[in-house]
């Protein structure tokens, strides 16, 4: 009762099956809380883009708005692309389900170990990278990232455990005041230039680039890529919008597109003409805010929705990765546990399996999002590659009016994101994306092996060819019941015992001998007609001989089935049941993969 009074408390009542339609969600509501993990990107993507030129020089980092043009150039395919994705697959069409229909189940495995890596690390990245934003404006908080890190993603964690109603009660204002201020930050950042306010240490044009090395210009390209992360959560959730779903998704996604598209490059192209170089303590966006706004109220204040928006972005990762691994379940390559609906409508498992990967992930790389980042974009484009492969040969397959367009359109997508993941693979192999490379074979074992294991069950259980007159008889069987003693727990066990079987045992393994006659004595008095077995054990075991005894038993007697009645007493408090012997659980975990063995708990229930 007291761990179920704690978990309403954190998570509300349970929600019945029919408010399930009423979860469905509007547009607007929609572009907050599956658009955040894109829109947040533009936080860190254009630093992404600065660092590697920087460190070759200042001049270098004049690359950094053709390279951000190219990236917004690769956003308007790849949202082309999606918009056609959400036709095509109106019940969601994210990489798993769209390359498993189209190219195999192979294709759709590598898709969704791909995906799970994906959602993963965009909740360690958005969460690490919102703590050092608050980082940059308040430096005495340096130094313990993972701490609050694993703080903000268990608190995310529990606010989706409650379910969508209150997740986007929640997350749907961050989101809305982050663009506000992103607005503010930008047309104040330009009013400043025109009016002579500010300073311009770049142009914003050039005539010419200072040469520089092709692999570098291509590396900062990838690292920028991140700014992509997140388009494809709207075709990944469909069936979470409000009626009519494919309009509504199709709408909403234009819109982030759009949103996106303005607040990266306009970002770049301050963050260019301020002059803004990555530093160590202190992130390009914080860089560019204080010296748009100064150290005023209002630096602070965009300083705070940069890192709720931050924060959220994690929702996308949260709503995509339960209902990934459902599919995944249901296709039995997962624990059948994942594929469950939580008291809230949610999928309670995936969230908070979720939850302690990407704990465990900023723990690992010390809450440092330049060492994450590497290891985002390669699942990202992965997914990408692998969903337009599948459109594109899904539309070849069924050829529906507009096919021909479509095909265009995604084989255009398909070449230009395997090629982009082929530039991240390089650039960036040395740099962790090499760890992606390598988990994910390991990954996709794993699902192989959950799916083989889950067919091998069910043909062992499976009835055909069964006879019901051949299998349905009574088992014979012999009841051994260990003791330690006699008392009323042990005595509602033997009336069980003898309700079932002609062949009951008591089994007592001797410690003392002279405790062994005072309970000798007793049992004649109480179960007379009831052999007492008793077990020698020169070394004080008592597991030991009990098990052995059991398999003598089943040897001799033939006996298709031997039960094991344990008696047990419960204590009235779950903490006093610490303070007594355990033998019962260690006989339990002792017979549980040892074949024709049933073992049988009766208990009593102690009222003090």
């Amino acid at each position: 009762m007291t761990l179920g009074r704690i978990k309403r408390f954190f998570l509300g009542e349970p929600l019945s099956n029919q408010m399930a339609e009423s979860a469905r969600i509007p547009k607007w509501k929609a572009l907050a809380l599956m658009s955040s993990d894109a829109l947040s990107s533009t936080a860190y993507a254009t630093e992404e883009i600065l660092i590697p030129l920087a460190a070759l020089s200042a001049l270098a980092v004049s690359w950094s708005m053709p390279v951000a043009g190219a990236i917004a150039l690769l956003l308007i395919i790849i949202t082309i692309s999606y918009r056609q994705t959400i036709r095509a697959y109106p019940g969601g069409g994210s990489a798993y389900v769209v390359a498993k229909e189209n190219l195999g189940q192979g294709a759709g495995l590598v898709a969704g170990a791909a995906l799970l890596i994906d959602y993963t690390l965009t909740v360690a990245v958005s969460v690490a990278a919102g703590v050092a934003n608050i980082d940059s404006a308040i430096p005495m908080l340096q130094g313990h990232r993972e701490l609050f890190s694993a703080i903000v993603i268990l608190l995310i964690m529990v606010v989706h455990l409650r379910g969508k109603h209150d997740a986007g009660a929640l997350l749907v204002l961050p989101t809305y005041f982050f663009i506000g201020s992103f607005l503010l930050l930008l047309g104040s950042g330009t009013m400043n230039l025109l009016n002579g306010r500010a300073v311009p240490v770049a142009p914003i044009l050039h005539e010419t680039y200072p040469e520089i090395p092709l692999f570098l210009l291509l590396r900062s390209f990838a690292s920028g890529c991140a700014a992509l992360s997140g388009v494809e959560s709207i075709a990944n959730s469909v069936t979470s919008f409000q009626e009519p779903r494919t309009k509504n998704a199709k709408t909403t996604l234009l819109w982030m597109a759009t949103i996106l598209a303005v607040f990266f490059v306009g970002l770049s192209l301050l963050a260019h003409v301020y002059g803004i170089m990555p530093q160590a303590d202190e992130t390009v966006i914080s860089q560019l805010a204080r010296a748009v706004f100064g150290k005023t109220g209002l630096y602070y204040l965009f300083q705070g929705f940069t890192a709720l928006i931050l924060f959220t972005a994690a929702n996308t990762a949260f709503e995509g990765f339960p209902r990934l691994c459902s599919m995944l379940a249901r296709d039995r390559y997962l624990p059948r546990q994942l594929a469950s609906v939580g008291d809230r409508l949610v999928f309670s498992n995936g969230i908070m399996g979720l939850s302690f990967l990407a704990i465990f992930l900023i723990v690992l790389f010390e809450g440092n999002v330049h060492r994450l980042i590497p290891l985002y974009a390669v699942g990202v484009f992965l997914s990408f590659t692998l969903s337009q492969a599948g459109m594109l040969r899904h539309h070849w397959q069924d050829r529906e009016p507009g096919w021909i367009r479509a095909l265009l359109i995604h084989g255009f997508g398909a070449i230009t994101t395997l090629v982009v993941l082929a530039v991240i693979a390089a650039t960036k192999f040395s740099h962790g994306a090499w760890m992606v490379i390598a988990v994910m074979p390991f990954i996709v074992l794993l699902f192989t092996r959950i799916h083989a294991h889950y067919l091998s069950v069910g043909r062992e259980l499976s009835l055909d060819g069964v006879t019901p007159s051949r299998q349905l008889h009574k088992v014979k069987h012999t009841v051994i019941i260990p003791i330690s003693g006699i008392h009323r727990g042990v005595i509602e066990a033997l009336r069980y015992a003898i309700s079932i079987s002609d062949d009951v045992r008591a089994c007592y393994v001797e410690l003392d001998p002279g405790a062994t006659d005072r309970i000798r004595s007793e049992w004649t008095r109480w179960a007379h007609d009831i052999p007492f077995v008793v077990l020698k054990s020169p070394f004080r075991s008592v597991v030991r001989p009990m098990l052995e005894y059991i398999d003598d038993v089943a040897e001799c007697c033939h006996d298709e089935v031997v039960t094991v009645i344990i008696p047990e007493f419960v204590t009235s408090k779950w903490r006093y049941s610490l303070l007594h012997n355990q033998t019962a659980f260690l006989i339990r975990a002792a017979l549980l993969f040892k074949r024709n063995r049933v073992v049988t708990s009766v208990r009593y229930h102690l009222k003090a």
